[in-house]
């Protein structure tokens, strides 16, 4: 049996679909299912339902053989001794510093609220750039509106919430979808199996690509 690990939210609400492309349907719905370890129609998976941050770590110590986890979550935690295959082009969007136009705190180091700390001290060294960090868990365009921070780093779909908050993107940092991870003991011992069904999402993938480039 396969274990595949996903959290729920938007990867869940997008990835099911594609799961169900590659023949992968968990018996019962995960989005309303109290459960946390769900069977796969024809009992060769079972699906983990979990925490985004947590999906590359089942993954990394073996409790998942696979996980959908997205870049963000990688780019994070860094360094997680695993696999990471495949992008499977969903819950995209973007991970960008954002701020008010009349940003102030010119004469000290410019203080930045995120979820993502080591991302955006990383970000900002690589600039030459000394900031102040603040770890925010959310209402991110909050900071900059009270005088918290001066930037923010956080992740944009649309824009709409930081121009009604009166924010503007500064930079890009990445773009964000996504990614297959796959253990790597599983990939040793179960290869042709973890193979198959890296083959399997891939063309799920690839038709979903498809499909919306022609607007199906």
């Amino acid at each position: 049996m396969i274990t595949l690990a996903i959290s729920k939210g938007r990867i869940l609400d997008q990835g099911l679909p594609l799961l169900a492309r590659a023949g992968i349907e968990p018996e019962e719905d995960p989005r309303s299912s109290r459960k946390l370890v769900i069977p796969v129609k024809g009992g060769e998976f079972r699906l983990l339902v979990i925490r985004a941050q947590d999906v590359p770590i089942y993954v990394e110590y073996g409790a998942a053989d696979l996980g959908i986890a997205g870049k963000d979550v990688l780019m994070e935690q860094g360094g997680l001794n695993l696999y990471e295959p495949l992008d499977l082009g969903i819950a995209r969007c973007r991970m960008v510093v954002a701020g008010r136009r009349d940003r102030a705190g010119h004469g000290r180091r410019p203080r930045v609220a995120t979820k993502y700390p080591e991302t955006t001290r990383r970000f900002f060294a690589e600039r030459g750039t000394q900031v102040e960090i603040i770890r925010l868990s959310g209402s991110m365009e909050l900071a900059p509106l009270v005088g918290l921070a001066d930037w923010i780093v956080d992740l944009v779909d649309t824009g709409n919430t930081l121009k009604a908050n009166g924010l503007v993107v500064v930079d890009h940092i990445a773009n964000i979808s996504s990614r297959l991870v796959v253990n790597k003991g599983s990939m040793k011992m179960k290869h042709a199996d973890i193979k198959a069904v890296i083959d399997r999402l891939s063309e799920a993938a690839s038709a979903t690509r498809a499909q919306a480039a022609v607007g199906g």
